[in-house]
């Protein structure tokens, strides 16, 4: 950026004007590419095709009939892949249907409804506060936009959590009820929380009783290029006598079909009497015969993780190139940065201040839909105006080189127009 900002009047609206030029050839190609959410490619639900082919036998291992009423909080077994894959204990764990976002949004319901352990109820309140990490996964936004609650953004610090400030902020207003967050492979960062975040969570002090972490681990084992691990929340909240603080959400949805998948609610032993009581009014329970398949195709926890192995060797040429692309389009000039992730399913591209929406207007006028600029951040206020989330997977690998070429052609005009309006102050 520093050479474009030395560039004369002149200079900046000759490179403006060639910038706008590619631009336009790709306008002309009519294309229409929607990268829009981060939904599995085609060769990824392939993958899981065979848990389609029916079951043999629809009794489970305790020879329960899965076809008919009964068992609330889900099949045994069903509980006990869950648990080995992912650490936590049986009875700690409620299988719901094929959204985890249904469960994490009927898990503030009963919250703004009834409270929680015997708390005001969070709608009878004045206020209720939500922090939210930004950026951050837009449906959470949504979530809280629609009860009525107040978000408050708090940032990522060295691609972690800015504890410090979450921490003061917790500590001082107890209408704060709560945080929101993706911890592993964050949405759309893919930031992977310390350890030290984690516990620094679990045991913080808070103003309000009944403070709850919305622990949204989509991710825990969407690896593409390393496997990370995530400190155990429920361990260190017990430590700190917090057991209660923490509701930990997950899915299969981006494993076999978001269509179909089996999801799942962990907490206390508090909360889970709680819930299952509330849920008794609800439901007679979720899709046993989709837990019973699920069960059956996989077999166990080892199983799930061979199959995402065959998801990373889908998506890592993908995410390659993507990275290779701004590389080559941006290393030079800078003109924006972005994050490369371990694991999950976005990057998030950062233009230069001020210059989102209208990337993305300019791509969409072009043929290629991605997340509006400001979807990152509550009530879609990106204040900067400088973060784009990228979803590589769904595109068959032609599709996302061209969308990417036309995503950074798009970056160009923006950045340039951008400096052309600032052409007498330019900002470092």
């Amino acid at each position: 950026m520093t050479e474009l900002k030395s560039m004369s009047k002149d200079e900046l609206t000759a490179l403006h004007n060639k910038y706008l030029k590619e631009y336009n050839n790709y306008r002309d190609m009519k294309l229409n590419l929607d990268m829009s959410r981060g939904k599995p490619g085609a060769k990824q639900l392939d993958l899981s095709n065979d848990i389609l082919k029916g079951l043999d036998d629809y009794h489970s291992a305790n020879n329960f009939d899965a076809r008919n009423y009964g068992i609330l909080d889900g099949l045994p077994e069903t509980k006990k892949i869950f648990s080995d894959l992912l650490d936590i204990p049986e009875e700690s764990i409620i299988i719901g249907g094929n959204s985890a976002l249904n469960l994490i949004y009927d898990t503030f319901v009963r919250l703004c409804l009834f409270g929680t352990l015997g708390s005001t109820p969070w709608l009878k309140l004045p206020k209720v506060k939500i922090l939210c990490p930004v950026p951050g996964y837009d449906r959470h936004f949504s979530i809280c936009e629609e009860l009525g609650l107040d978000m408050i953004p708090v940032p990522f610090k060295n691609d972690d959590l800015d504890m410090d400030i979450i921490e003061k902020l917790a500590a001082e207003d107890e209408t704060i009820k709560g945080i929101i967050c993706v911890p592993m492979y964050s949405n759309p960062t893919g930031a992977v929380y310390s350890d030290s975040t984690v516990e620094r969570l679990a045991k913080m002090k808070t103003a309000a009783s009944d403070f709850r972490i919305f622990w949204d681990n989509a991710y825990a084992v969407h690896h593409i290029y390393k496997e990370n691990k995530l400190a155990d929340i429920f361990k260190l909240a017990e430590k700190y006598e917090n057991e209660d603080r923490i509701y930990m959400f997950f899915s299969t949805s981006k494993i076999t079909f978001p269509g179909s998948g089996v999801s799942l609610i962990s907490a206390s032993k508090n909360n889970i009497e709680e819930i299952k009581k509330r849920m008794s009014i609800q439901t007679i329970g979720y899709d046993k015969i989709n837990q019973l398949s699920f069960v059956k195709f996989f077999k166990n926890a080892d199983n799930i993780m061979k199959h995402m192995e065959k998801h990373a060797s889908i998506l890592r040429p993908k995410f390659d190139m993507v990275i290779e692309i701004l590389e080559r389009e941006f290393k030079e000039n800078k003109m924006c940065r972005w994050l490369k992730p371990d694991g999950g399913y976005f990057i998030t591209l950062f233009t230069y201040e001020g210059c989102a929406k209208e990337t993305v207007k300019l791509a969409k006028e072009a043929g290629v839909i991605v997340t509006n600029a400001g979807a990152t951040h509550p009530y879609n206020n990106n204040p900067k105006d400088d973060c784009i989330r990228i979803a590589p997977s769904y595109p068959y690998m032609e599709e996302l080189k061209t969308a990417m070429e036309v995503i950074s052609s798009c970056v160009k005009v923006a950045t340039t127009a951008k400096l052309l309006e600032q052409f007498t102050a330019i900002p470092e």
